[in-house]
């Protein structure tokens, strides 16, 4: 009876040590919209606002609806490609000087400053 506890208690203390030999834990904590907390970088809050400002004003001031569109890009690289499908007629201009306005009135809200010289804008069809 006392070996059995004995190798009971070896086997117990062997599988806590092996669980805590000094690897780093991350706590990864899961926001209401899904997103997890190594996503919420000023850089990625601002380009969520960003895209969102965007395709709103796109919808507003075209009536292209968010579905047709597609927005991506690079804050590092100041980038901002707005994508639409093929068969969507678009002007080029009217959308360009949308983003210049929704990067400018985010930044504002955001407390970011931006130089507009160094923006790259890009509007694509797919």
């Amino acid at each position: 009876m006392l070996k059995k506890v004995i190798i009971s208690g070896i086997v117990f203390s062997s599988i806590l040590l092996v669980g805590c030999n000094d690897e780093e834990v991350t706590d990864i904590t899961i926001t209401e919209n899904g997103e997890n907390d190594e996503n919420l970088s000023p850089e990625n809050i601002f380009f969520e606002e960003l895209k969102d400002e965007i395709s709103v004003a796109i919808k507003e001031q075209t009536a292209i609806e968010a579905d047709s569109m597609m927005i991506d890009g690079d804050f590092k690289e100041l980038s901002v490609s707005v994508g639409f499908l093929k068969d969507v007629k678009v002007d080029d201009t009217l959308i360009k000087q949308i983003v210049k306005d929704s990067i400018k009135k985010v930044s504002e809200t955001e407390n970011v400053t931006i130089s507009e010289d160094n923006i790259t804008i890009k509007i694509e069809k797919y």
